[in-house]
């Protein structure tokens, strides 16, 4: 087990940061959809 990981450390490293990336790539386009709707429903509100 110690020579997997002494020797696939740069790989492992890479692939914890890619989990990260995604994470908040998928947490900023649902934020992205939650605002978008929010801002739809306060446009439509104020203007009827």
């Amino acid at each position: 087990m110690e020579e997997f990981l002494s020797v696939n450390q740069m790989y492992i490293v890479l692939g914890i940061v890619l989990l990260i990336w995604i994470g908040l790539a998928s947490y900023l386009l649902r934020l992205d959809k939650k605002l978008q709707e929010l801002e739809k429903r306060i446009n439509k509100g104020g203007h009827s």
